[in-house]
């Protein structure tokens, strides 16, 4: 709908029907009060929230300089009157043109109302015992009426401050401690591909911005928790490895100190290698990646989700089971999948698989094969995601 533009002693004004609507429907319940001072904090901690400047905050301070009493009340009159002079010098010689523009913004972000004489001036017109029976120039009735609501916006605010602040050393922890577990493993010739990881840690770091968003934040933390988490699965891989070696030796040793007899009894199955030892497995399954990081390495699944989207883990695993249906999976290597991975990565892992269904032969198995290589922990879905992620470049369907 297109705005008219009326004359106002400010000059000529865009004015919006919403603007006009508000104008006319500021009705504050009886009996409300509230301290101004405790408003206008509550203003300036949501400033950003309502679109005002440093400047806009200076000229309401000032407006409610001229209110005499430190309780703005519903049975009081809430007009102030002011000269342009006389808010200059309280806003600290703000100039003309600042002075009306900022107003204007005030207006506009529904804090004051304009409330105009005939002849476009401000004054108050007093009775003859000095009270003041009529006044025009600037209504503070939406502070009052909108106390609440400005204090839930500050409130707000201050909320996403804080959580900004403990994502920022959040991401600042997790990344001196990807750092010192590289350092430590290259130093003591851990096995694994260093400076492949070290490379993957060196391009998330180069993407930190300078002045970063709260998306931002959460985005890299994702994804630095996952690179910790490879490193760890890697060294803790190794580990096994070298306790599986030990206890080879102890086996091997125990066999040549035993009797024939012993040899027979201790003797492997058909089904297991001559003299190996099978790897125990603790049944625990892999703990699930973000949901967030999933959607963004893989953002094709959520069209498959309720309505189009996919927003919880539930509305992936239902995703998965229509994607699984469509690639030829089966129900039964399917479950198994989500036996030996846990639902969440199994879903993760369809999701994956649809993302390269063009570089996949047989998507059934294909999945069959990466749920053997879990069970024998010898596959990983964070590589996977985060070869995905690099490849659509970190972006895709956020979480709702």
């Amino acid at each position: 709908m297109q705005s008219e533009l009326v004359t106002t002693p400010f000059g000529r004004r865009p004015v919006t029907l919403a603007l006009v609507k508000r104008q006319l429907a500021t009705k504050i319940e009886s009996g409300k009060s509230a301290d101004k001072w405790k408003i206008f904090r509550d203003v300036s901690t949501a400033r950003e929230l309502l679109g005002l400047q440093d400047r806009s905050l200076a000229i309401l301070d000032a407006l409610l300089s001229f209110y005499p009493e430190n309780e703005l009340r519903q049975d009081a009159g809430l007009v102030v009157f002011p000269s342009n002079a006389q808010l200059t010098l309280r806003a600290h010689g703000i100039a003309g043109a600042t002075l009306r523009r900022h107003l204007a913004f005030l207006v506009e972000a529904g804090l004051i109302l304009r409330k105009d004489s005939a002849n476009g001036k401000r004054y108050a017109r007093k009775d003859r015992a000095g009270a003041i029976e009529s006044a025009f120039g600037f209504d503070l009735s939406p502070l009052l009426m909108r106390s609440e609501e400005l204090a839930q916006m500050a409130q707000q605010v201050a909320a996403d401050r804080k959580a900004f602040k403990r994502a920022k050393e959040n991401l600042t922890i997790c990344r001196r401690d990807v750092r010192k577990l590289i350092t430590a493993a290259i130093e003591e010739g851990a096995d694994g591909d260093w400076e492949k990881i070290e490379a993957i840690y060196v391009e998330l770091v180069g993407r930190i911005p300078r002045s970063p968003t709260p998306s931002d934040l959460g985005d890299l933390l994702d994804e630095m928790n996952m690179l910790q988490e490879e490193i760890l699965n890697t060294l803790d891989l190794q580990q096994k490895a070298e306790n599986n070696s030990t206890n080879d030796a102890h086996y091997e040793r125990h066999i040549q100190n035993s009797d024939t007899e012993s040899i027979n009894e201790l003797e492997p199955s058909s089904r297991t290698e001559q003299g190996a030892i099978p790897r125990e497995r603790t049944n625990v399954q892999p703990k699930a990646f973000p949901l967030g990081m999933v959607l963004r390495a893989c953002p094709e699944i959520a069209a498959y989700g309720p309505g189009g989207v996919v927003g919880s883990w539930r509305d992936l695993m239902a995703a998965a089971v229509t994607v699984r249906s469509m690639l030829g999976v089966s129900p039964s290597a399917y479950q198994e999948a989500c036996d030996a991975m846990g639902p969440e990565n199994a879903a993760a892992t369809i999701a994956c698989i649809l993302e390269r269904a063009g570089h996949i032969n047989s998507a059934g198995g294909y999945l069959r094969d990466l749920t053997s290589k879990t069970k024998r922990d010898e596959f990983s879905l964070g590589p996977v995601l985060m070869a995905l992620l690099r490849a659509n470049g970190g972006s895709g369907q956020k979480t709702g």
